[in-house]
């Protein structure tokens, strides 16, 4: 008991011994500057000045844009502006992944793969695109409403392509001038027109547009394809050579291709030209003028 109650006493004078902190000129050793302090003096000023700093250092961290620099921490903002970003991109991807399946249905369609059976009469939507979202609405129709319904779908059971037409409207810039040798005839299956034309004739394009395909294919040679506004595209089939890749986009009368023989299914140069609208072929000699 009396020893540590000895050492206590001991601390306790090692504490409160006092000590004289002197700044003095070295050249005179005159006094400039001279405090007393103790150990404990020194303990608690620097206890409170570590809990000082680390008082301000969170404040300016927790309390200033300082923290989004520091590893770990970010503002509400950065997760806003991060959430925001996930969806739009998310979004882009769907659409990117959406348009690459409709170019590649129109590309195989265009090739001749598609027949007059798989056009959709009933509704204008594309019957090219793989992927077809209707809206579904919770309503439901009146008897009148209904009456009405079968009677215009009743009158226009034989108008297959009379929207697509209607929606059409428009003179386009010939492609280029020749004899029409092979005519638009949907009963044959044959969606184009076949205009003759001297071998290396330049072909332009109709309209502003993007070139969604340009390159070869076994059956038709050359193809070259242009996206317009309206969902118009128009197609280019038999050409010699490609004066366009696809990406580019070309203005009206732009020359894009030049008449040619090739392709398994050609016959002579001249160029097999083609229009769509919305999934519907079109009859091409309705909007250009190609004599």
């Amino acid at each position: 008991m009396e020893a540590s109650k000895k050492q206590k006493k001991k601390l306790v004078k090692k504490l409160l011994h006092k000590y004289r902190l002197l700044i003095v000129n070295e050249d005179t050793y005159e006094e400039r500057f001279s405090i007393r302090l103790t150990r404990l003096n020194v303990y608690v000023i620097l206890g409170l000045s570590a809990i000082i700093l680390i008082g301000l250092t969170t404040m300016l961290i927790a309390y200033t844009p300082l923290k989004e620099y520091i590893p770990g921490y970010t503002s509400n903002n950065v997760k806003k502006e991060a959430i925001e970003l996930i969806y739009k991109a998310d979004s882009l991807e769907r659409i990117i992944q959406r348009n690459n399946i409709y170019y590649a249905s129109v590309q195989q369609a265009l090739k001749g793969k598609v027949s007059i059976d798989s056009i959709d009469i009933k509704s204008p939507v594309d019957s090219l695109s793989a992927e077809i979202e209707i809206e579904r609405l919770n309503m439901k129709p009146s008897k009148v409403d209904s009456l009405l319904r079968e009677k215009v779908a009743q009158e226009d059971k034989y108008n297959v392509f009379d929207v697509a037409v209607a929606e059409t409207n428009v003179k386009l810039f010939p492609p280029l001038k020749g004899e029409i040798t092979n005519t638009y005839n949907i009963a044959e299956k044959h969606f184009a027109v076949d205009v003759a034309a001297e071998e290396n004739t330049p072909i332009k394009a109709v309209a502003d547009g993007t070139v969604i395909f340009s390159g070869w294919t076994t059956e038709t040679g050359f193809v070259l394809i242009l996206e317009h506004l309206d969902g118009l595209i128009s197609v280019y089939k038999h050409n010699a050579s490609l004066a366009k890749e696809q990406g580019d986009f070309v203005k009206t009368g732009e020359v894009i291709a030049s008449v040619g023989s090739t392709g398994a299914f050609s016959t002579g140069p001249h160029l097999h030209f083609e229009l769509w609208n919305n999934g519907y072929p079109l009859n091409p000699t309705d909007f250009i003028e190609f004599n």
